[in-house]
């Protein structure tokens, strides 16, 4: 079954169709959907919106949000009954890890259990797999102490919140709690040290371009980037994605926040829209050394849908000049023509000048005067024939 398209990539063509500039078909048939499929997202969106009768998807999401905060709850009341219960025999030491390992045995989630009880889900992990010696368990009891005490006080070092375990009655030298601090991270704010600046992180590809922006074949050759732009109401960012073949934006995603997400999307979009892994596999992905590109949920993306990760070197704008050619004509021709009040008003006109101007009206000379549309259109009727 084909993924679902993007919820931004269902509003924006909503959005396109209710501006009523193009009939429904022709622009369903711009964006590469069927005219049921947008005129379905068009109802969907009349009910969100409360034109139409119908559950909402928020109203949907808190339904099983509160289902599920029900489920929740009458675990956590049977975790108190049950712990209640274990504490009250006569059993020493009391120790809460076989109890959570009894209740993981009933069906009781050990995160909820742990949660409920205020005791450490790695520390029940590691004793499972080792029981812990009195010494280790009696280190665990330390740091968490140790942790309470600087969390109060986030300026103390070793040595105060020794003085201060050793307040609460426990006996213990400032050598040992400098042991535990330091295997739990926990230093004074004044002693951390902070780095002069942002320095660019590893490549997580080689370069496979070589600056050679050209391909034989429709997704051979992907190139990626992200740019923004500011509003009234804060920063847009656009991540496309250009097929160098046809130079034709296959995927992108438009956002309010530059995260890891935004270029995951954008790369499910150009996925979803040619066709799916089966399409696309072995396609070469170039990015430049962008920590939302270098990030492990884009990595697992690529190697997700079968992609090839490519990757240029630090500050060298030549190593990705053609994608920030496109970005070049999207800032002259819809970024900086006025000032934007809003962001889904910049959001609107970004997606109309792509899937209506760029990929339907403007010709290119590299691609012998055609449209991108035009370009491909001719290769998919030669590679049938």
């Amino acid at each position: 079954m084909p993924a679902p398209h993007p919820q931004e990539f269902r509003d924006d063509a909503v959005a396109l169709a209710r501006k009523g500039d193009a009939p429904v078909s022709k622009i369903a048939k711009d964006l590469g959907i069927s005219e049921s499929c947008l005129r379905n997202w068009m109802r969907a969106a009349d009910v969100e919106a409360g034109n139409r009768e119908g559950v909402t998807a928020k109203e949907s999401a808190e339904l099983r949000e509160l289902r599920k905060r029900n489920r929740l709850l009458e675990q956590e009341n049977e975790i108190l009954r049950r712990a209640a219960a274990y504490f009250a025999r006569e059993i020493f030491p009391k120790m809460t890890y076989p109890l959570v390992r009894d209740l993981a045995a009933d069906g009781y989630p050990v995160a909820v259990t742990c949660r409920v009880l205020k005791f450490s889900r790695a520390g029940y992990y590691a004793w499972c797999k080792d029981p812990l010696t009195d010494r280790d368990l009696e280190d665990a009891y330390l740091t968490n102490a140790a942790i309470d005490a600087h969390k109060d006080d986030p300026e103390f070092g070793y040595r105060l919140v020794a003085d201060e375990l050793r307040g609460a009655g426990h006996e213990v030298g400032d050598r040992r709690v400098w042991r535990l601090c330091s295997a739990a991270g926990v230093s004074s704010t004044h002693s951390r040290k902070r780095g002069s600046g942002k320095r660019p992180g590893p490549p997580v590809h080689d370069d496979l371009v070589k600056r050679q922006f050209t391909a034989s074949r429709p997704n051979e050759l992907w190139l990626t980037d992200i740019t923004e732009h500011w509003t009234d109401q804060g920063k847009v960012y656009c991540c496309a994605i250009k097929d160098v073949y046809s130079n034709k934006i296959v995927g992108y995603s438009i956002s309010d926040r530059m995260k890891s997400r935004l270029a995951v999307d954008a790369l499910e979009s150009a996925v979803r829209r040619r066709g799916g892994p089966q399409t696309v596999t072995g396609c070469v992905v170039h990015s430049d050394r962008g920590s939302q590109f270098r990030s492990r949920k884009f990595v697992a993306a690529i190697n997700r849908n079968g992609l090839r990760g490519s990757m240029g070197r630090v500050g060298a704008a030549g190593d990705n000049a053609a994608m920030e050619s496109f970005f070049a004509l999207l800032q002259k021709n819809v970024l900086n023509r006025h000032r934007w009040s809003t962001r889904n008003e910049l959001r609107h006109a970004i997606v109309s000048w792509i899937e209506r101007t760029y990929h339907h009206r403007r010709r290119q000379a590299r691609l012998g005067r055609l449209t991108p549309v035009e370009f491909e259109t001719i290769y998919a009727v030669a590679s049938a024939a």
